[in-house]
């Protein structure tokens, strides 16, 4: 009897295992993207409820390009997916982002995500081009000591 049951309880951990040794994925912090973009996420809440700030390193605009606002939402899960919005403060722009927090067998974390970006149109008929899609990979920003 006792050899069934350390097998048995051997074969359970062997089984949940895998699922206990993967590292979390962590939206909170400082992030920059393959174009020298960077974003800041506070806090998520027990929701998944996130808000931060982005600067981004790419415009179109003889604007002074500010940090703006985001707002967003994640799944509580070991490699979330999750979503996010940003009011660009600078422009009539707005920029909406889907993605998932990946960690490599290394621990290192990355953000893989695709964006729409909905420029202003001046009218219905100029609207055909005002939205632009693309994708962005966020690495974690190194800390600054000081």
């Amino acid at each position: 009897m006792v050899p069934t049951t350390s097998l048995l309880l051997l074969l359970g951990l062997a089984l949940l295992a895998p699922g206990l040794s993967a590292d979390q994925c962590v939206l909170t912090g400082s992030w920059t993207n393959d174009l020298g973009s960077n974003m800041t996420i506070m806090a998520v809440n027990n929701n998944g409820e996130f808000a931060g700030t982005f600067h981004t390193a790419v415009m179109t605009t003889t604007k002074e390009i500010k940090a703006s606002p985001l707002v967003g939402i994640q799944h509580i899960k070991t490699q979330p997916t999750f979503g996010f919005t940003v009011n660009w403060n600078f422009t009539d722009s707005t920029a909406v982002f889907t993605g998932q927090c990946f960690v490599d067998t290394d621990g290192k974390e990355t953000l893989k995500t695709m964006w729409l970006l909905q420029s202003h149109a001046n009218s219905i008929k100029d609207d055909w081009n005002a939205t632009t899609v693309g994708t962005d990979t966020f690495t974690r920003r190194a800390e600054v000591m000081e």
